[in-house]
């Protein structure tokens, strides 16, 4: 078989993405609404159409149902407000500045909520297509029809679900934080400078930036999978990859201080080994078993396929199982070190507090009982809302939902309603 160029293989990896879907979708609805503007208004080049279906036409279903009343408004009330200046004074840079300024003191009043910037954009956008009042109601029925055609477009088109990109960033943060854990463990063997354990603990507490940047990729997977025909499950995976992340979150912070606690043994023993030999190497031991179990957790929480996430739950067992076992024998010997010379002894008992902290938050059965809580308490939340909607679901009876995330959890997701979205 011959080979396929490299920047063959990159465009066909491109095409596949939700990115690359939702421009496909976005260019599809301008054109659509520009057909159908021509087809119904008297206006030579209705562009007005395809810039507000440009603006309606949100990545998620979710966020178009919710926020597509709002943009419209917005559109609206820019194209009301240009169409006025247009027939006072034309576009001048003063009449520029003035409009901008009063688009953006009208939108603070009127209901468009974050929109108020889109209220001054399309007021200038406006402008600058048209400069004709007597054609005022033309571009309101352009609007009117870019909005309706964006609306219907995500409706009958369902956006793409952007799962696999918010997996992928939580995967790339697991390895951050486990290659982390490794260099910790490359450093506890012979003796630590201050400065290199500051190093440590400044690059741990960057971490929190990166989690920022998953939570909001998270967000927007989440807000894909509200509502989206596309997705059976979607409450679940939401769940799954939510609690997953916040997990995470907590492995962070103990993380950083984890860093905290080795850089004051750095600071007391300026001229001596950390540790001795015996008690680095298992001390090594137990933080690269971490590292792999903070890996697996994350594969675990991503995969899709259920025979991989059985292969990824066992591999997260045997790592903390592994774990346990060196954290036992590090505890040993740290003891045994403390009683001979009992020098900043808290220190080491933090070192195992903050250990034991990660595993309890990364155990399988953990994990499996937050998500039955999250279900719980997101059915009951549904209910409320609700509830003679669910009433209606409970009586016609629901699919069952299964999940491929762990055996437990399987067991307790059984006889739950995949439809309380």
């Amino acid at each position: 078989m011959p080979d396929v160029p490299e920047p063959m293989v990159k465009l066909v990896r491109w095409s596949t993405e939700p990115a690359a879907v939702q421009i496909l979708r976005s260019t599809a609805a301008a054109v659509i609404s520009y057909v159908v503007a021509v087809w119904l208004t008297p206006q030579p080049a209705p562009l007005t159409a395809p810039l507000t279906a440009l603006l309606v036409v949100q990545v998620t279903l979710y966020s178009t149902l919710t926020t597509g009343i709002r943009r419209v408004n917005s559109v609206v009330i820019g194209v009301l407000i240009a169409i006025g200046f247009s027939a006072l004074v034309g576009l001048t840079w003063w009449s520029l500045g003035l409009i901008i300024f009063t688009s953006l003191l009208i939108g603070r009043v009127v209901p468009v909520g974050e929109f108020e910037v889109e209220v001054a954009i399309s007021a200038m956008l406006v402008l600058g297509v048209t400069q004709v009042a007597s054609h005022a109601w033309d571009r309101v029925l352009e609007t009117l029809i870019g909005a309706a055609v964006g609306l219907l477009f995500n409706l009958l088109l369902a956006p793409p679900v952007w799962v696999q990109s918010a997996g992928g960033s939580i995967e790339a943060l697991s390895r951050r934080m486990a290659r982390l854990f490794r260099d910790m463990a490359g450093e506890v063997g012979g003796h630590l400078s201050v400065e290199r354990a500051a190093d440590r603990l400044h690059e741990a507490r960057r971490v929190d930036h990166a989690i920022v940047e998953v939570d909001a990729s998270l967000r927007q997977a989440e807000d894909s999978l509200r509502w989206n025909p596309r997705v059976r499950e979607g409450l679940l995976s939401r769940i799954v990859l939510r609690t997953g992340l916040d997990t995470l979150e907590i492995c962070a912070v103990v993380m950083r201080v984890l860093s905290r606690t080795l850089t004051d043994l750095a600071k007391h023993r300026t001229e001596e080994e950390l540790f001795p030999p015996e008690t680095a190497q298992a001390l090594e031991e137990l933080l690269d078993h971490v590292a792999n179990a903070i890996e697996n957790f994350a594969v675990l929480i991503t995969t899709q396929v259920a025979a991989s996430a059985d292969a990824a739950e066992e591999r997260l067992s045997q790592a903390l199982a592994d774990s346990a076992v060196a954290r036992d024998r590090t505890a040993d010997l740290l003891l045994h070190g403390v009683q001979q010379h009992p020098r900043q002894w808290q220190l080491h008992g933090a070192l195992l507090a903050e250990v034991d902290r990660i595993l309890d938050e990364l155990a399988v059965e953990k994990r499996s009982e937050r998500l039955v809580e999250e279900l719980d308490r997101n059915s009951s939340e549904a209910s409320e809302r609700h509830p003679r909607l669910q009433l209606i679901k409970r009586r016609l009876g629901s699919s069952t939902v299964v999940q491929r995330t762990s055996a437990p959890v399987r067991a307790a997701f059984r006889g739950l309603s995949d439809d309380d979205d």
